[in-house]
């Protein structure tokens, strides 16, 4: 197969080993020709240590020569570039050409998820997403890693399974695509949750606590959106949450440890150095709170923490001290 990843990335790049390793024709694509220059000489990438580029894989600056001819296009760059990369890329974009989502965010304002957007721009595509507990600088060292993939059409999310799926990449399909969106982009904010409680010096209990209550937030909004509850038990889900929470590969854990020991999330993405999604996510995620009338007091708290001043010892405070309730409002005693 011909297949194109647009972003540079980490993320993408390590797509681009696998898609090669797979014995596929790829092209990974960067707005700087610099950088193209500067992966395919070194066969490495700066911020993915141990990974080795494929003498196969093809680099180019030219969105037109990325996106001619291919079997598929993987948008990999940072959810907030999603709709601005979508329509550069539109003159250059055929019928039914299949395009696969690989980032996780929703869009602060329109609430619309990255497919939504995609499929906004570029209503002529065939359009997918890849998601799960999948760390770059894991997966472009051919770590054992399962993912899960999600299209319309279940043509469309074997085509997507059978190009990624190896020896080393175990690719599940499912048809609700919002769900594993929604899932995706809010376990951002409840990495952050966590990383701010291990940055105060607080352990296992609480992060298990986040984890926990944080999937029953996402769980509770994602239904009432119209996504499948069994969606958030599984990679997309829970899978997605427990390893963004508990890896210091994850940027969101860095940055929300760095909150935790008292700096601000504008000092914070100046020290990581890359795109922290929980940021936009935590904004997304209280607007679908309010706008599905759903209780979310972590991505409530979160916001107070991030745009508000809040404390993180405050942040925890607050949520230990809430009203006392049932664990699950579905459950209730015999007498």
């Amino acid at each position: 197969m011909k297949a194109s990843v647009i972003g540079s990335g980490t993320w993408g790049t390590a797509l681009s080993i696998i898609l090669s390793h797979n014995g596929h024709d790829v092209t990974l694509y960067s707005r700087l020709q610099s950088e193209i220059d500067e992966i395919l000489k070194e066969k490495r990438h700066k911020n993915l240590p141990g990974a080795v580029i494929p003498d196969s894989l093809c680099g180019t600056a030219k969105l037109e020569e990325a996106l001619k001819d291919k079997d598929l296009i993987v948008l990999a760059v940072p959810s907030i570039y999603i709709r601005a990369t979508a329509e550069r890329m539109k003159p250059f974009i055929r019928q039914n050409q299949v395009i696969v989502s690989c980032a996780k965010g929703i869009e602060e304002d329109s609430l619309l998820t990255m497919t939504d957007i995609i499929e906004e721009v570029l209503p002529q595509a065939d359009v997918g997403v890849l998601s799960g507990p999948s760390h770059a600088e894991e997966v472009s060292r051919f770590i054992p890693t399962t993912i899960v993939a999600g299209a319309h059409s279940r043509k469309t999310a074997e085509f997507i399974q059978d190009i990624f799926m190896c020896d080393c990449f175990r690719v599940y399909i499912n048809p609700d695509m919002r769900g594993i969106e929604v899932g995706a982009a809010l376990k951002n904010v409840m990495a952050l949750a966590a990383g701010m409680a291990d940055g105060i010096g607080y352990g296992d209990n609480t992060k298990a606590a986040l984890i926990t209550r944080g999937i029953a937030e996402i769980t509770r909004l994602g239904v009432k959106m119209g996504c499948r509850q069994e969606t958030f038990a599984g990679l997309s889900g829970i899978g997605d949450l427990v390893v963004t929470c508990a890896s210091m590969h994850s940027r969101n854990r860095r940055a929300g440890i760095l909150i935790g020991q008292g700096k601000s999330y504008r000092e914070v993405m100046q020290e990581i150095g890359q795109v922290v999604e929980g940021v936009y996510a935590a904004k997304s995620g209280l607007q679908l709170a309010k706008k599905y009338d759903v209780s979310m007091p972590i991505i409530e708290t979160m916001n107070q923490v991030l745009f508000e001043d809040m404390s993180a010892r405050d942040a925890v405070k607050t949520l230990m001290e809430r009203d006392r309730r049932l664990e699950n409002q579905k459950l209730d005693f015999l007498y």
